[in-house]
């Protein structure tokens, strides 16, 4: 997976869902759902963002809290509408 789709995300998810100050640190296997980083409204945002920049739908049933919890766990929903 891209290093470029993964910074991305990582950036998006900094600033929509962190305040300016946080001293909270992102990568790609911090826990976003189960830390409160990103809550159930937040993870709706995220998936249309998603679908926006990458132009594909991601049915209901795959958007889990799971699914999106960590970066790594969202490149690997990606990779299975073939985002590289």
């Amino acid at each position: 997976m891209s290093e470029e789709i993964k910074n991305l995300i990582i950036e998006y998810v900094k600033k929509e869902y962190l305040e300016e100050d946080a001293e909270e640190e992102v990568n790609e296997n911090t826990p976003l759902i189960s830390s409160g980083i990103v809550d159930s409204f937040s993870m709706v945002s995220l998936k249309t963002f998603l679908e926006k920049k990458f132009n594909i739908k991601i049915p209901d049933d795959k958007a889990t809290p799971e699914a999106f919890d960590t970066v790594t766990n969202i490149l690997n929903l990606l990779k299975e509408y073939n985002v590289t």
